[in-house]
């Protein structure tokens, strides 16, 4: 079967692995000069998988008013005349009951951990290297309220088979030798050994590498993605400034642009761009650097370690598909490198990015068929996009198969969000 892959993050590269691995005949197009020139460029680093969790959380709406009025805080609204934005937070507020985050949670950790196992055997088939490391990863706690409060995700953790371990202040350390410097700053906590890091530009483009020298994969470079052509029987083809492409299967992995590509074929995905931001700071002090990936419960800030860097990423803004670099936005992702690993870094000479993590109103992704036969969606994986790659790419090639699928799909498609 021919099948074409809309986009080359890394949802769209580990997508065409799984199908070419199928033994089908992949073309991938995208808008940019190579792979991972967008989210996947400079994302936080962690591939998290026992911490995926919904932003929809019981709470949320009384802390983003609250956070409106901080400084450091990890959600920023911008004002705006955007009817899209107000619906994506009615339907996101909708979520944050206790009831919907243990079914949102559920569903993310189902295939979060799925995809665990399939990069693992990803990393061992190809031989692919990412500055990668396989140490965990470890959320740091404040206040003893945050310790009271991870004690319904810890349940869900159990209840998935997933390994993890409170632990105190005086045992954090054990985890992160460097936070021993700056003593009395977290009461404890949550470490997720299996987890891992690394640097997902640099993974993407070495899979797509693999994708196009050992798969046959096709990709097509500074194409742009312009409609998609309905016919009588479904998908016909794509209109693109290449002309007319043409498979037998599409899959929409455009992340938070798939909205816009799907509408005029009246799939309705309630996707918004939520805006994150990120710093590489160059490592000065190894023992003073963290040793994989660390998570700032309080301002939601993740700072992972490659070989010789620091990637710093944090805050959630709703700001339509703004790429702006506004200064402001760099204080709170800097304060806290610098209040966690004071001495790891040189924060003076990070560089600074931005870029659009595609969420849904219950931060599980949007993967499997929509009303028509050959259109597929993998789409709409958030803060989680990495994380959640091969797996939901390895759920898609089953689905696309009709195979037995490795893990149950139910609540992952697009049906979810229909009336």
């Amino acid at each position: 079967m021919k099948v074409l892959i809309l986009g080359s993050g890394v949802v769209g590269v580990t997508s065409a692995y799984y199908l070419a691995r199928q033994g089908h005949e992949v073309t991938v197009v995208d808008r940019q000069a190579a792979p991972a020139m967008e989210t996947s460029y400079g994302n936080a680093g962690q591939v998290s998988f026992g911490f995926s969790s919904p932003w929809a959380a019981p709470g949320i709406p009384q802390k983003a008013v609250k956070w409106m009025f901080q400084e450091h805080a990890p959600l920023k609204i911008q004002p705006r005349m955007d009817p899209t934005m107000a619906r994506f937070m009615a339907k996101m507020f909708g979520n944050c009951t206790a009831e919907r985050y243990a079914v949102n949670k559920e569903r993310m950790v189902r295939i979060a951990e799925h995809s665990r196992t399939c990069i693992d055997e990803l990393r061992a088939e190809t031989g692919i290297r990412y500055e990668d490391r396989q140490r965990g990863l470890l959320q740091l706690f404040r206040y003893d309220s945050q310790v009271e409060a991870v004690a319904k995700d810890m349940q869900v953790l159990e209840r998935c088979g997933v390994r993890h371990r409170l632990l105190g202040a005086d045992e954090i350390t054990t985890v992160e030798p460097a936070l021993s410097r700056v003593p009395g700053k977290f009461v404890g906590g949550l470490h997720l050994p299996d987890d891992q890091t690394g640097d997902c530009h640099l993974f993407t483009n070495r899979l797509a590498d693999y994708c196009r020298e050992q798969l046959g994969v096709e990709f097509r470079f500074g194409v742009d993605i312009q409609r998609i052509r309905r016919g009588n029987a479904g998908v016909e083809g794509v209109i693109t400034s290449a002309g007319e492409l043409t498979a037998d299967a599409y899959v929409v992995c455009l992340g938070s642009y798939s909205p816009f590509l799907v509408k005029d074929l009246g799939v309705r995905l309630p996707i918004y761009p939520v805006k994150g931001y990120s710093l590489t700071v160059p490592v000065v002090d190894d023992g003073g650097a963290p040793q994989s990936t660390v998570m700032d419960e309080t301002y939601k800030v993740a700072i992972s370690r490659f070989d010789d860097r620091i990637r710093v990423g944090g805050t959630a803004e709703l700001a339509g598909h703004d790429l702006s670099l506004p200064e402001k936005r760099r204080a709170t992702i800097d304060m806290v490198v610098r209040d966690v690993f004071p001495e790891g870094g040189d924060a003076d000479r990070a560089e600074f990015w931005s870029g659009l993590r595609p969420m849904t109103p219950d931060s599980t992704p949007i993967v499997g068929a929509t009303r028509y036969d050959n259109l597929w969606l993998n789409t709409g994986h958030g803060t989680l996009g990495w994380t959640m790659s091969c797996g939901s790419a390895q759920l898609l090639s089953d689905l696309m198969a009709s195979s037995e699928p490795r893990i149950d799909p139910q609540g992952l498609d697009v049906s979810r969000y229909v009336a």
